[in-house]
Parts: C-alpha cells; structure tokens; sequence
C-alpha cells in the first residue's frame, strides 16, 4: 500500500474496503463505522510500540477513555479508505491518538478523530504511568528528537 500524500504526517496508516454493509439508509458510509476504522488503526499503531505485548506480560494495557469524531464528507460503497494513526499528546498516564481517514476513491479525508487511551493496570484496576519504553518507542516511531 502507498500511503496517501494527505496521511504523510501519520507513521501509521492501514487500508481497509468499504464494506456494502457499512452503508446505512442514506446511501453513506454510517456513523458508527469510522469509529471501528480508528480502533484498527489504532491497535496498528499500539502493535508497534509494544504496548499491546505489556498485557501479556505485565496485565497492564491500553484503555479507551474517550473517542471524538469529526465527519468532513460522506463515504460510498465501492471505496477503500486509508485510516492514519499519530501520537499529539502524551501525559502522565495517557496518550492521545489523532486520526484521519482518506477516501481513495474522492482523494479527500472523509473524517478525523481522536482517541485517548489510558494505561491501565488490570489487577489493580487503576491507570498507571506511561512506561518509558512506551515514550520512547512514540517518540522514535513520531520522529521526535525528544519525548513526545
């Protein structure tokens, strides 16, 4: 896949086909599908910084806190969409995720949003720090000189 000029600022970006069952009654890509094209970008992009290996080993990972969505143009069936995944902020113990979609067939972004993801400690049940090997593989990942 090459990635869409308008994606050139995500380090992350997966393809996916609009599915004809993701069009509702209006004849467009319905509301409640962008935000499952976030969540497989955004687990694309936890896969990379490892997080998604510390719920195996050490019970702690990532947790959706919020999610916010911005629809810019309708979306049709047949269309593949590119769905970017960044970093734009990391805190304490949790992180945003900006995201943009892009509709292959219109050359525009369809929608973008954001997610805030939370470390969590599922034993203690609790967020818990943003590891530093986590800020660090954002921070090479992003491109950053230092940490995000």
């Amino acid at each position: 896949m090459t990635k869409h000029e308008l994606l050139a600022e995500y380090p992350v970006t997966i393809s996916l086909p609009v599915q004809w069952g993701d069009m509702d009654a209006f004849g467009h890509v319905n509301n409640t599908v962008p935000p499952r094209w976030f969540e497989s970008a955004r687990i694309a992009y936890l896969e990379r910084v490892g997080l998604a290996e510390m719920m195996s080993g050490e019970g702690v990972g990532p947790i959706l806190a919020a999610l916010h969505c911005d629809y810019r143009k309708q979306v049709e069936y047949p269309d593949t969409v590119q769905i970017g995944a960044r970093v734009g902020k990391v805190g304490r113990s949790s992180f945003t995720i900006q995201h943009a979609a892009v509709s292959e067939a219109g050359q525009w972004i369809c929608v973008e949003g954001e997610s805030t993801i939370v470390v969590f400690d599922f034993q203690a049940q609790r967020p818990v720090r943003v590891p530093e090997a986590i800020r660090d593989a954002v921070a090479k990942l992003e491109g950053t000189d230092g940490k995000p």
